[in-house]
């Protein structure tokens, strides 16, 4: 049996040196503001994989108000989520994300961001898709003054 989860997750933009999207610091102007890291991409991820395993979402375990995650490498996040679904007797067989962003330009970056995601998600840099659009300069994203990630994860169950 296959198992579908949607995840989905946005933060402000805010003046700094680094933007860090599915675990790759890029330099710039902007940082994204969050309790942790702030990386939108893993945080959609994860709110995917939970669902698709019908375990909650990403504030039940990693909650922004507990200062234990403040500041928190999200691929650290991710592992544990892993380690949650392969215990609730799931396998994770693909990750298809949308990052929307208007800057910076990440293309560059993906087969990184691909290799690091696979490496904390156990699996092959195959079954990780990231796409990146921007919105054409419309909305609070299009201004630069947030960025936004969509996720959606296919899980089997083990025999």
């Amino acid at each position: 049996m296959v198992k579908m989860g949607i995840g989905y997750d946005i933060h402000p933009l805010k003046k700094g040196s680094h933007l860090v999207v599915g675990g790759t610091k890029i330099l710039g102007e902007f940082s994204s503001d969050g309790h942790s890291d702030g990386d939108a991409l893993i945080h959609a991820i994860i709110d995917a994989i939970l669902g698709a395993a019908n375990l909650g979402d990403i504030g039940q375990f990693f909650p922004s108000d507990n200062n234990k995650w403040k500041g928190m490498d999200s691929t650290y996040f991710l592992s544990i989520t892993l380690e949650k679904v392969l215990s609730a007797g799931y396998k994770l067989e693909h990750v298809d994300t949308v990052v929307i962003l208007q800057k910076p330009k990440i293309g560059q970056f993906i087969p990184g961001m691909q290799l690091k995601l696979a490496k904390a998600l156990q699996t092959d840099k195959e079954n990780i898709s990231i796409k990146a659009t921007t919105t054409d300069h419309l909305g609070f994203i299009g201004e630069s003054k947030g960025w936004g990630a969509l996720a959606i994860a296919s899980l089997s169950k083990l025999e």
